[in-house]
């Protein structure tokens, strides 16, 4: 799916969070949108979701403006995944994951074919999660529900993924593998991708492009290598970082230097 913002602006009462911000993510790229807190980045993801509405300006997929498109056609093509997983609900493993066919289901709540099943069926294997589909969403690990979040979405069958800092309360064993399994799934399907992080080396190791946002401006947007500059980083976030080329993927990755107080 193609994502096109243009000229979009947002304001809260008197104060502008988004200030005139444009760009285009391609059909099956992984796009990540950076910043520190307060720069607008879940504001702009919301944008584009269609929840927040522009007070200017506007975000098309595939041409037609997110507002004009039905929620429920919507839901048929994108699909959100939050930092917070699930909500500890009563409900299963299995029974979040078929949640995600709601879109395609009719009012009875039935839907018309044996495929269907068969996804759910695959999306419980693929993730690992066949042996906790019959427990329920409370009785599971942050990393363990933020799976069955990705599953949930999967079933969506979504051309567009967003996420809204989906790694955040997770340890790196299982930010790794939600990466890899969100980079799989992007490349088996053609899955376009637009996600926000706070972890600079974790979007430089997984996104085709970067967009950084300071104030509600984009002060840089371009490949990894392109935004993960050092002048820049230090002017946006305030400290000076050292960067240096990943010894496997030659991403550029950042170290920390010391601050002073």
């Amino acid at each position: 799916m193609k994502v096109e913002v243009e000229q979009l602006n947002k304001l809260f009462g008197s104060r502008q969070v988004l200030d005139n911000i444009s760009f285009r993510v391609e059909p099956g790229e992984w796009f990540c949108i950076l910043g520190p807190n307060g720069s607008g980045k879940s504001t702009l993801l919301h944008t584009i979701s269609g929840v927040e509405r522009p007070t200017s300006g506007q975000v098309r997929l595939d041409d037609r403006p997110v507002q004009r498109i039905h929620r429920k056609t919507l839901a048929k093509s994108l699909a959100v995944l939050h930092q917070d997983a699930l909500p500890p609900l009563g409900f299963t493993v299995r029974e979040v994951i078929e949640m995600g066919r709601y879109p395609f289901q009719n009012w009875l709540g039935n839907e018309s074919g044996e495929a269907d099943t068969q996804l759910v069926e695959h999306i419980l294997d693929w993730l690992k999660l066949r042996p906790l589909e019959g427990r329920t969403v409370d009785e599971l690990s942050g990393g363990e529900r933020q799976r069955v979040a990705l599953g949930k979405a999967m079933a969506q069958e979504p051309k567009l993924l967003l996420l809204d800092e989906p790694t955040t309360f997770l340890d790196i064993g299982y930010q790794v593998d939600m990466m890899d399994r969100i980079r799989k799934w992007q490349q088996e399907c053609g899955l376009t991708v637009i996600s926000v992080l706070h972890d600079l080396n974790l979007a430089a190791q997984y996104c085709d492009r970067l967009m950084l946002l300071h104030s509600g401006h984009i002060v840089g947007i371009g490949k990894p290598e392109d935004v993960m500059e050092a002048g820049l980083l230090e002017r946006v976030y305030g400290t000076r970082p050292y960067v240096m080329a990943h010894p496997d993927s030659g991403a550029p990755q950042i170290l920390l230097g010391r601050g002073e107080v």
